[in-house]
């Protein structure tokens, strides 16, 4: 089932417009006690129909181990846009549960979006699957992944209730030195024809490194 999505939106044919893009991400883990963690994020997206850079984020995520299945976190993200990017700049809030059993990981996120065009809050609802195989005994391994994007209200800055978009990814897990590692992928994000705006699919080559530090003392 998850390699559906996958195979549909390969085809050109689904999208009116498409764009290459890079995908940049850096998440540094810092273990505070045997349960919880808290990771800083910075991301930097670059894409062929926005002139180069047109979205920057940082956030801060705090992570807590309910179980040795189940993860709950919260934190703060600020987006920035740039060049060919209409956006506006954008605090989110957001929530989220993971659970994983095995190989598979699942997680349901909610984003509260703070857009400055107006007062209202727009929620975001963004669940997701990850399915890993273990390559070697050395820490190489294969996964893929799918995420919907369904935004849950209407908002007078814009945010129109329904689904949005969706990722699909396919990619390997790197081990690069002691505690660091990095997700190289093929991420195809595929923006729904909605309220009279064109669909349109990104091909992206997304690196995300993730950097474990020491636990705090």
């Amino acid at each position: 089932m998850l390699f559906a999505p996958l195979l549909l939106v390969a085809s050109p044919s689904w999208a009116r417009l498409e764009d290459e893009q890079l995908w940049l991400q850096i998440n540094s883990t810092i273990p505070v006690t045997d349960r919880f963690r808290m990771t800083l994020e910075q991301i930097g997206r670059v894409g062929d129909r926005q002139s180069g850079l047109y979205e920057t984020e940082v956030g801060i995520l705090f992570r807590y181990r309910l179980s040795q299945h189940v993860e709950l976190g919260g934190g703060y993200r600020h987006v920035n846009a740039y060049n060919g990017n209409r956006a506006s700049d954008e605090d989110r809030f957001r929530q989220h549960i993971i659970g994983t059993w095995g190989p598979v990981m699942v997680r349901f996120r909610i984003d509260d979006r703070i857009n400055p065009r107006g007062n209202e809050i727009g929620f975001r609802i963004r669940p997701l699957v990850r399915i890993n195989q273990k390559l070697n005994d050395r820490g190489l391994s294969a996964f893929v992944m799918h995420e919907t994007f369904y935004l849950a209200n209407d908002t007078k800055w814009g945010q129109r209730r329904g689904f949005e978009r969706m990722r699909n990814a396919v990619g390997i897990n790197l081990p690069i030195v002691k505690r660091v590692n990095a997700d190289v992928a093929y991420l195809n994000q595929y923006r729904f024809a909605r309220f009279g705006a064109q669909a349109q699919m990104a091909h992206a080559l997304s690196i995300q490194l993730n950097v474990n530090l020491a636990r705090l003392r």
